[in-house]
């Protein structure tokens, strides 16, 4: 049954990106290039799904958590660190520049397949493979940046 509700869940949220034409890069590079403000070229668009987005989250977090349990586990898996490290500098750094770079994120470049995109496909598999050199250096304990002692 979970394996159900995940897929309905996977699908909506597909349908959103596509609906809100977050699958199409050349929307998100136009949203992202400030410089074209004075042009007019500049789609703002974009902000409305992003608002919309932590908003919905914002009050599914509320009303979820209020639950002793979730629907289909025995506990909520909850971050509980509290420091701020290499990996969540990193992380963040290296979407920002592959989603500005591509016009893609993980979620609507996964939705673009779909649609048979060449350059979702080879953003798709170059995703991947930095994610499996990612965690093949974490396994090795590769450090980018030391702590200072």
């Amino acid at each position: 049954m979970a394996l159900v509700v995940q897929f309905l869940i996977g699908l909506l949220f597909g349908t959103g990106l596509v609906v809100a034409g977050m699958s199409n890069p050349q929307k998100v590079l136009n949203f992202l290039d400030l410089a074209a403000i004075p042009q007019g070229g500049w789609d703002p668009s974009l902000i409305f799904v992003m608002g919309g987005g932590v908003i919905v989250a914002a009050i599914g977090y509320r009303l979820v958590l209020q639950r002793k349990a979730p629907l289909f586990d025995a506990a909520f898996q909850v971050p509980t660190a509290q420091h701020i490290d290499t990996r969540i500098l990193m992380g963040p750094a290296i979407f920002g520049v592959g989603w500005g770079l591509a016009g893609f994120c993980p979620g609507p470049a996964f939705t673009a397949v779909g649609t048979g995109s060449g350059q979702a496909i080879l953003f798709c598999i170059v995703m991947l493979l930095g994610m499996v050199v990612a965690r093949m250096m974490v396994m090795r304990g590769v450090r980018f940046i030391r702590a200072k002692s």
